[in-house]
């Protein structure tokens, strides 16, 4: 199967004629891919027809870079509704511009603590496996409400089998907000174990190795709204038993959540990149965001602590929402990501080509 559209070159990668890697595709794809976009527009990589995709991670077997994100149908007409229908799917490359299509790899369960919706997360190798940390929504009475962190194991990454039944690093109301603390507009079970901000969980082993760490999109229980964003922490010795712990930043940075949170090496420097809407920012912090949502924080370890007052807008391109940093195999990085479109044409729930970055001087990510 042929890509769609005119060909010309990759913004980020000059004289890349990207509409010829079609070809070589073939048959692969299970669904169409378009390459649309109109001149003078940031070209998309990752564009199926009849699903949004959104919020994006990956995972490098060294042969191939695996693209996990989130996809729903089209059908549904009104874009607000994916959240409720988000699975995950699953597409492969070998240089992060021509992808294969696999397919939805991993759904809600028919009963649990994940049977609404699948929501983003992250994936490690353990030495033996592979695991997926993965964001989840019930249907038991608080929906969008009730966010929670499951598990699950592949030995390709293209199967995943749940790792357990239940959730892991489940909230704690001694630093967390939780629906018992600051209840939503849902009435249901379990509101001390429920919160509306516990999602999007980042794993990474301790440099050290001191076990591993996740990294949570959360609120802190002395926040003020808008505020009250913080790095939610998790450890675990095996990836299986974990503990909650404080936070490993303090609110009043004037952020409300701080979502897809990665931490990571660029040029061997630690940062922290995370994405957050500006309906959930304070208006001393809207009038320094120059229209963007990802930002990056300077920092000494990669396992905090972090001073997200330093926060400062990633602005090569203002769009780019829940974007991951991606480690190149000449040792480079790279940062790609959904565009959040809020023109009146409608979002576009795509996903854009990579941006080389690096390091200022001060820390913070910039375009190379």
């Amino acid at each position: 199967m042929s890509w769609g559209g005119t060909v010309r070159p990759s913004r980020y990668f000059p004289g890349v004629d990207v509409a010829s890697f079609g070809d070589a595709m073939g048959a692969r794809h299970a669904a169409p891919f378009a390459n649309q976009q109109p001149l003078g527009k940031t070209r998309t990589m990752l564009t199926l027809e009849d699903k949004w995709v959104w919020d994006s991670w990956i995972a490098d077997d060294g042969k191939r870079y695996h693209l996990f994100f989130l996809e729903a149908p089209r059908s549904l007409g009104d874009a607000t509704q994916r959240h409720t229908a988000a699975r995950i799917a699953h597409a492969s490359s070998t240089d992060l511009l021509t992808w294969d299509y696999h397919g939805e790899v991993f759904a809600p369960s028919d009963m649990g603590f994940d049977d609404l919706a699948i929501w983003t997360g992250s994936v490690v190798h353990d030495g033996t496996q592979w695991r997926l940390f993965y964001s989840a929504l019930s249907r038991r009475g608080h929906h969008t409400y009730d966010q929670r962190i499951g598990m699950a194991l592949s030995d390709d990454l293209g199967r995943w089998r749940r790792g357990s039944n239940q959730p892991v690093a489940a909230v704690d109301p001694r630093w967390y907000k939780t629906l018992a603390s600051h209840p939503g507009p849902t009435t249901g079970p379990d509101p001390e174990k429920s919160s509306e901000t516990w999602r999007d969980p980042f794993v990474l082993r301790d440099r050290d190795g001191n076990g591993w760490h996740l990294l949570i999109t959360a609120r802190a229980l002395d926040g003020a709204p808008q505020d009250d964003g913080v790095v939610g922490h998790a450890w675990s010795a095996d990836l299986d038993e974990w503990e909650v712990r404080p936070p490993l930043s303090r609110p009043g940075a004037g952020f409300g959540q701080l979502e897809v949170i990665r931490s990571v090496l660029v040029d061997g420097r630690p940062v922290l990149t995370f994405s957050c809407h500006e309906a959930e920012v304070t208006p001393e912090r809207r009038a320094t965001a120059e229209g963007c949502s990802t930002w990056s924080v300077p920092a000494d370890s990669l396992t905090g602590p972090f001073d997200v007052s330093r926060a400062r807008p990633f602005t090569a391109d203002p769009l780019l929402y829940a974007a991951p940093v991606v480690t190149l195999r000449d040792g480079t990085s790279a940062i790609l990501g959904f565009h959040l479109d809020t023109s009146d044409e409608g979002p576009g729930l795509e996903i854009s080509d990579p941006i080389p970055v690096t390091l200022d001087p001060e820390g913070y990510l910039v375009a190379r």
